[in-house]
């Protein structure tokens, strides 16, 4: 094997890496979305919470689109996750807090995940190039030999 031909073996490797982490930052960029939109909707839920009476007749959402009835019983504290499987007592104005700072640390994180991602799809596109200009390098000196 010739070093050109080495060369292009080592590209299509790197290709096939640059691929691979590529996706996987998508795959991580799609779950901090997930969980960003959560957190929107969260904080959404609270500010429409906000100010209702104790007792207020609530549709509490179980998933697949199912809602449950329910009373409001304490109208001046949340239950809020804070990691682990550990939650604890909040006020709605703590509770909002918290889940703003949630907001802001994962908006970070998308913006450093879609740079990576832009600065991986640029090597992607500069070493397919790379490839594509050896190839048609390689098959010109195949054709000048056999000729």
């Amino acid at each position: 094997m010739s070093q050109d031909e080495e060369a292009l073996r080592r590209l299509l490797i790197e290709l096939q890496l640059l691929r691979g982490t590529m996706e996987t930052l998508r795959s991580r960029l799609s779950l901090v979305e997930g969980a960003l939109t959560e957190l929107q909707i969260a904080n959404s839920s609270l500010q429409g919470l906000k100010g209702k009476d104790k007792g207020s007749s609530l549709l509490v959402p179980v998933g697949g689109g199912a809602h449950v009835k329910a009373k409001l019983d304490d109208p001046t504290k949340v239950i809020v996750g804070i990691g682990a499987g550990v939650a604890t007592e909040k006020t709605f104005d703590q509770a909002q807090e918290s889940i703003g700072r949630q907001m802001t640390e994962l908006q970070k994180s998308r913006l450093a995940m879609e740079q990576q991602l832009n600065q991986i799809v640029a090597k992607i596109n500069d070493t397919q190039d790379k490839i594509q200009s050896m190839s048609e390098s390689l098959e010109g000196k195949r054709v000048v030999r056999t000729t």
